[in-house]
């Protein structure tokens, strides 16, 4: 048993200093180790900190088009100076950092630095390829890639950016371009953008949520982002654009807050992809608020010349108005324009509103101050490669050395925008020469005001005909409008010429000038027509909204028998006359409500005018028209109601008796439910088949009128209406001349019920109207359908 434990005890003390002895000499090794590597490392840093270069001659190789001082200029290394690699270094990434060059190296070769450089090659041309929606020019005229310039990866791919971008905009936010280059001789490429267009991203649905006073219908209207519909491959507004939607997000707060809903808010706008991710899913969250009125308007006035009761009686809104800011903007105009009349400069008018809970009003009291004394010192205009700069500045009402005014800069602003040649017109001020003064600068980008078009047309009383518009609405950029059209059909052709200067001598007149020709072959009179007429006039402003215009009107015109036509004693006896002229002077008066958009649910129109012939010429008479329009919105807008009262009246003296091209004829266009001629005072003869329209020195008639949705998704644009037509045309000078019977020279009110379908197409709004006479006399011609272009008063 000992010697067991012996040998164990023995055994293990051998392997105890075995193991002792291994971790001596490991230990002493690792001390060698570490000191060797230590003095390595503490050799390195020393070694390059110590490293400097002083070259006696800089040598530059590969470059062709970069001058060698350009290249050096760039590396900032002086001859004869000592520089350390760190140095040497940043002269590397400065040559880098210019762009010219694809590839640079720097070797430093005893007294010599050699920079080797390869430059970036030129651009011999640039197309694109796979754009089919947008047109090359269109594109290249984005990017900043042009040839002859230096080639630059990097702004190519951000002139990929800009394409795709640009086809983000049109809704195609799939859209992918790739630059590419191909390699040409004496170090040129092409540069190549290839497009993948991607499809177009539509809406298909676009709802809202929280609204209560306007339907999803209402709204959508208002907005120019439209959902998908059944012409959708004609229309661009139902695409998804982004920015497009952050504009509507401000025009639909402008809708509610013009109808005094002040509180409105949009809580967000949610885009959804549908499954398919060909669509989105569109719902704008609005918060309506309540609808706030005027209450009590006052005006204070902290200027001892500025009567507070005097500019109270310039403004036009009154308590219990709903509130609207454009109604608040109007007045403080109003205001400045009385003050600049009394001679008042430097008025600062401030509306301060007091918000009362509990009847729902708003307070505005209108305080008058002496604001600070600053001048316009300049105007700069600049952009403008065509319109001429007084077109511009005719739209300021402030000229330089005049007070400065904000609010007039803003309107100014619009105006020059409302005319619509420019893509963009921006209008900032900025501090002048001094403190006091403001120099105005007005930034535009013209856009293409001029458009040939021709077309086709088609309605029941005309038929097919062919349509030619030149039209220049900036001619010579004098912002003046020049049109020349022509058309025709199977029955007429009609030739015009019409010119508009917006600015007569610089003021605000416009002088118009119209001359047409028409030829005539009536499918509904037994004669055909040829007539001329003449026409320069002047119309300038009486009032806010009111217009006066004044013109004179030479006119020729002739009638012809038809062929194989049978016409009675009075149409033989007007053709037998020949071509007639007249010579005549008139005025036009008209007021319009909506100038000034008190209401923007509700308008109304006046107009009246006479026509003075025998200033010359084979006819005289006094031509006298009058027509008022109102309309009003019901029915949290989705319902138009419309009327209007149209009459007309004429006066012949002397040996003068008129004809049927120079009386009242009313049509489809006056009162619905009629063929052209179809009623009034006509010459009949049942022997000889005489059944001549005549026309009649007077007419009447009054209009009333509703249009409503009909339940269709608004995107198809149909809407319905019904009306009632009550009119007549009486009153025959020239009956004396007739060989069989004349009939209904007395007046007979015709009555015509119909409805309506209103349909906006991309060729224009038309309306299809069906009708039925519910009054009429025997020969009376009806119609009881009929295609025409839908106007709006």
């Amino acid at each position: 048993m000992s010697d067991w434990v012996n040998r164990m005890t023995n055994s293990t003390g051998g392997r105890r200093l075995c193991r002792a002895e291994n971790y001596v000499q490991l230990r002493r090794f690792g001390v060698v180790f570490f000191l060797l590597f230590a003095m390595a490392f503490a050799a390195l840093p020393q070694h390059a900190s110590a490293q400097s270069y002083r070259f006696t001659s800089v040598q530059i190789e590969g470059n062709q088009r970069i001058g060698g001082d350009a290249i050096l200029t760039y590396a900032g290394i002086a001859r004869g100076k000592t520089v350390s690699a760190a140095e040497l270094n940043d002269a590397y990434q400065r040559i880098v950092g210019s762009g010219l060059f694809e590839k640079v190296e720097i070797t430093p070769r005893g007294n010599t630095l050699v920079i080797a450089v390869r430059e970036y090659p030129t651009i011999n041309r640039i197309s694109v390829e796979g754009n089919r929606r947008l047109k090359d020019d269109a594109l290249t005229a984005l990017i900043e890639s042009k040839p002859r310039r230096v080639f630059s990866p990097s702004v190519a791919e951000a002139d990929a950016a800009i394409i795709a971008a640009a086809y983000n905009q049109e809704g195609r936010l799939s859209a992918k371009v790739t630059p590419r280059i191909i390699r040409r001789s004496d170090n040129r490429v092409d540069v190549i953008f290839e497009v993948f267009e991607g499809g177009v991203i539509e809406i298909e649905r676009l709802s809202f949520v929280g609204n209560e006073q306007f339907s999803d219908g209402r709204l959508r209207r208002v907005l120019s982002t439209k959902q998908a519909g059944l012409l959708r491959s004609l229309i661009r507004a139902d695409t998804y654009i982004p920015d497009r939607i952050e504009f509507d997000k401000q025009v639909l707060r402008d809708f509610y807050l013009s109808r005094g809903y002040v509180d409105m808010r949009i809580t967000g706008v949610n885009a959804e992809l549908t499954e398919e991710r060909d669509a989105y899913f569109l719902v704008v969250n609005v918060q309506e608020g309540q609808q706030f009125k005027f209450g009590n308007i006052t005006t204070t006035s902290e200027i001892n010349d500025a009567d507070a009761e005097e500019f109270q009686a310039a403004l036009k809104i009154k308590s219990g108005v709903v509130y609207s800011p454009s109604l608040v903007e109007n007045s403080i105009a109003r205001m400045e324009r009385l003050a600049l009349k009394k001679g008042l400069n430097f008025v600062r008018i401030e509306p301060r509103i007091t918000r009362n809970e509990r009847d729902l009003t708003l307070d505005v009291e209108f305080v008058l101050s002496r604001g600070q004394r600053v001048f316009v010192e300049r105007i700069d205009i600049e952009g403008n490669t065509t319109t001429q700069d007084r077109v511009i500045r005719r739209q300021f009402r402030i000229v330089e050395g005049d007070p400065f005014n904000p609010r007039e800069i803003r309107q100014s602003a619009e105006r020059i925008r409302a005319l619509g040649f420019f893509e963009k017109a921006d209008v900032q001020a900025r501090e002048g020469s001094s403190p006091d003064q403001v120099i105005v600068d007005v930034d535009v980008i013209e856009k293409p005001t001029g458009s040939l078009s021709f077309g086709g047309s088609y309605s029941t009383n005309g038929g097919f005909g062919l349509l030619m518009n030149l039209k220049e609405d900036n001619f010579l950029g004098r912002g003046q409008k020049l049109s020349l059209s022509m058309s025709g059909a199977s029955d007429n052709a009609i030739y015009g010429l019409r010119f508009t200067e917006p600015a007569f001598l610089g003021r605000d007149v416009q002088f118009d000038f119209d001359i047409s020709y028409r030829e005539t072959e009536s499918n509904y009179a037994n004669y055909d027509t040829n007539i001329a007429s003449f026409s320069p006039g002047f119309t300038f402003p009486l009032s806010d909204n009111g217009r006066l215009g004044l013109y004179y009107a030479a006119r020729w015109g002739e009638m012809k028998a038809a062929d194989g036509a049978t016409t009675g004693g009075i149409v033989d006896s007007e053709i037998a006359q020949a071509g007639l002229w007249s010579s005549s002077v008139g005025y036009k008066y008209t007021f319009d409500s909506r100038r000034t958009g008190l209401n923007p649910n509700a308008g109304w129109l006046f107009e009246f005018g006479q026509e003075l012939a025998g200033l010359g010429g084979d006819s005289e008479f006094v031509k006298t028209t009058a027509k008022a329009v109102a309309q009003t919105k019901v029915m949290h807008e989705e319902v138009t109601l419309r009327a209007s009262l149209e009459a007309g009246m004429l006066n012949y003296s002397g040996t003068t008796t008129g004809r049927s091209i120079d009386r009242f004829q009313i049509g489809s266009g006056i009162m619905r439910g009629f063929e052209p001629d179809g009623i009034g005072p006509r010459e009949y003869d049942s022997g000889t088949g005489v059944n001549d329209s005549l026309g009649g020195d007077m007419f009447a008639v009054a209009r009333l009128e509703a249009e409503f949705p009909l339940g269709l998704p608004e995107e198809y644009g149909v809407t319905g209406g019904l009306f009632y037509d009550i009119g007549s045309v009486w009153g025959l000078s020239n009956s004396g001349a007739a060989t069989g019977s004349v009939l209904y020279e007395d007046f007979s009110a015709r009555h015509v019920i119909g409805m309506t379908i209103f349909w906006t197409t991309p060729i224009g709004p038309l309306r299809f109207n069906f009708s039925k006479a519910l009054r009429k006399e025997d020969f009376d011609q009806e119609q009881t359908f009929n295609v025409s272009i839908a106007t709006t008063f």
